[in-house]
């Protein structure tokens, strides 16, 4: 048998449009995320069921998942949340990094007699 994971990975890119300080959310809808290309994104990818994670970077640490939520969606629908926990900050300027890793995993069985 040979199983093929076939991931698809996607990453978009922020930056904290002003400083969130201790016991605040910074949402980012899909506009304020840019592609792998620079281009400005039009939506946020669906995470496949049981196939899928995603990770969060602010300044290029990565967050708790109990501190992110993500919404997929297109303009005005998709968007990323983080809470900020008391005594934390994110200073405007910070870069985000979303990377969304769905799998498409696909199976073949040989078998001889």
């Amino acid at each position: 048998t040979t199983v093929l994971t076939s991931p698809t990975v996607q990453r978009f890119f922020s930056e904290a449009a002003s400083t969130i300080e201790g016991e605040g959310e910074l949402i980012i809808p899909v506009e304020d995320f840019w592609d792998d290309t620079g281009e400005a994104a039009t939506s946020l990818p669906t995470l496949a069921a049981n196939n899928s994670y995603l990770n969060v970077y602010v300044n290029g640490v990565l967050q708790m998942q109990d501190l992110v939520t993500y919404t997929p969606g297109v303009a005005e629908e998709g968007q990323l949340k983080i809470t900020v926990p008391a005594g934390s900050k994110i200073q405007q300027s910070t870069p985000i990094v979303l990377v969304i890793t769905n799998f498409a995993p696909t199976g073949q069985t040989t078998i001889e007699s």
